[in-house]
């Protein structure tokens, strides 16, 4: 009798196809973000990892690439951001799907990789406690058992077999991020604000001339509506702070700490204040200025109750989303420079994304040290002692707001051409603009009714011009003699300077 020696040819390890391997990671991070943001609601909605990685992405994001992303995104930017995470995360769990088709260790330890980003980041913001980093842990506990769960599935009973699990996963997931979302927006404060009504008050600012802008020519109107105000801040998702929650606290080199309520500030007598704010940020040309009618209180005089001592060089604010800011408090207590706690604007509670319940307003001064929105906490210190967001990331320590000017429209006719715009010295006031052709010689503009010396002003004027393509430059000259350079300068690190041109074709 013959034996047969030959071996018996070896058994392929059970394998999962590409398909199913890349869905094994897609429904494993689905898991994982609904975990967190459920657990975020409870602990902090800043604990969501997906929001906190986004936050840190934009705090260790370089200068220059903030400022490309406004310049391309403007306020769009931080909806693209969280679309190219997302993107992002999306590809991470397809390979760590398709690194897993004959085990589950590899993919696990990639969500044990982002898991530990996530934690990183929970803990480093300033806004939320220990507590909130149960938030990414259940996100990443979530991720890898989910992970080898699916995975397990798959391999053993095939696609067809395991769609239960599968379907019950993105279920979970998507209930789980939905649940999270609803606990976290039970904080109102939208409801809150529309409760607060009618604000009033005891000092209005004066009433608006019919010849304070020239918006039939081009320019924008005079007073900018909320819906239009520009916006550029830090904040990922907008602060919810409902007005019974909101406290001020006013602290460090003062004779007396003060607490204050949302109702402390509103029952004290409201000055109202007309003021134009400008973001650093805003390129020569650039549409990040705005005017609105802002209504609060004297901020000098919260600060002389608390007694500011001598020595104190900066009030460092503090928003409620842990951005902060470094104001000069030598000018927050100059006479007559009218800086505000407001609490209002153009006739109505802040706008939630314009920061209530509270925010800052210091005429004169670029936003990035003086308009934090949603503040909460104001300490009296020295600029040594203490560096605010932008100064740890390049930007200079003072940011008085330079005189420019800008081209808004051109219409031609019969041989002329009328240019119209806006120019600002905020707290200095404008008092001259001139426009030219092609290089040519500058002629005057027409100014329109002055309102205040912290706001806008609008001009036009009339030009010749020949049928075909021409360039209008503009510059102003301020109140106290200073005409805007025409060296060109970055934003970073105290704003753009620079004339502005428009190239235009007459008819």
């Amino acid at each position: 009798m013959t034996t047969d020696l030959r071996e018996a040819p070896p058994v392929a390890a059970p394998r999962l196809t590409p398909a199913v391997a890349g869905l094994t990671g897609v429904l494993s991070l689905a898991a994982a973000v609904g975990a967190g943001h459920l657990v975020a609601a409870f602990v902090g909605s800043n604990a969501s990892p997906f929001l906190a990685v986004g936050n840190a992405a934009i705090d260790l994001t370089p200068t220059w690439l903030k400022n490309f992303a406004v310049d391309a995104f403007g306020t769009g930017d931080k909806p693209v951001l969280l679309a190219g995470m997302a993107v992002v995360l999306l590809l991470v769990a397809v390979g760590a799907g398709l690194l897993s088709r004959t085990r589950a260790l590899p993919g696990q330890v990639v969500v044990v990789v982002f898991g530990a980003v996530g934690v990183a980041a929970v803990y480093t913001r300033p806004d939320v406690g220990q507590l909130a980093l149960a938030a990414p842990l259940a996100s990443l506990v979530a991720g890898v058992l989910v992970f080898r769960w699916l995975h397990g599935a798959a391999l053993s009973r095939g696609m067809s077999g395991s769609r239960r699990e599968f379907l019950v996963t993105a279920v979970a997931a998507g209930v789980a991020g939905a649940v999270g979302q609803w606990l976290g927006s039970r904080k109102d404060a939208e409801g809150s604000r529309a409760a607060v009504g009618p604000l009033t008050a005891a000092e209005p600012a004066p009433p608006v001339p019919a010849g304070a802008d020239f918006a039939k020519l081009g320019t924008p109107s005079f007073i900018t509506s909320n819906s239009d105000f520009y916006r550029i801040d830090t904040a990922l998702v907008l602060p919810q702070v409902p007005a019974e929650d909101w406290t001020l606290r006013i602290h460090g080199m003062v004779d007396r700490e003060l607490t204050f309520s949302y109702a402390d500030i509103r029952n004290r007598p409201l000055v109202e204040r007309i003021v134009t704010l400008c973001c650093v940020s805003n390129p020569v040309g650039g549409p990040y200025i705005s005017t609105a009618r802002f209504l609060g209180v004297d901020l000098a005089e919260l600060l002389r109750e608390a007694g500011v001592r001598d020595g104190a060089e900066q009030l460092f604010s503090t928003s409620s989303d842990g951005f902060t800011a470094g104001t000069p408090v030598s000018t927050i207590l100059e006479p007559g420079r009218g800086a505000m706690l407001a609490i209002g604007m153009n006739g109505e509670p802040l706008p939630i994304a314009h920061g209530f319940p509270a925010r800052l307003v210091v005429p004169g001064l670029y936003g990035y040290v003086s308009a934090t929105k949603w503040v909460t906490d104001l300490e009296l210190t020295t600029w040594d002692a203490k560096q605010a967001y932008w100064l740890q990331r390049g930007w200079s320590e003072q940011g008085p707001i330079k005189t420019e000017s800008r081209i808004d429209a051109t219409r031609s006719a019969a041989g002329k051409v009328r240019v119209a715009g806006i120019a600002w010295a905020q707290h200095t006031g404008i008092d001259k603009v001139e426009v030219r052709l092609d290089g040519g010689a500058w002629q005057q503009a027409v100014l329109s009714t002055e309102v205040t010396t912290d706001a806008w002003r609008m001009w036009w004027a009339e030009l010749d011009a020949t049928p075909g393509s021409h360039t209008a430059t503009v510059r102003a000259t301020d109140r106290s003699g200073y005409t805007q350079t025409d060296r060109i300068a970055d934003v970073v690190p105290d704003g753009a300077t620079g004339w502005h041109t428009l190239t235009f074709t007459a008819q």
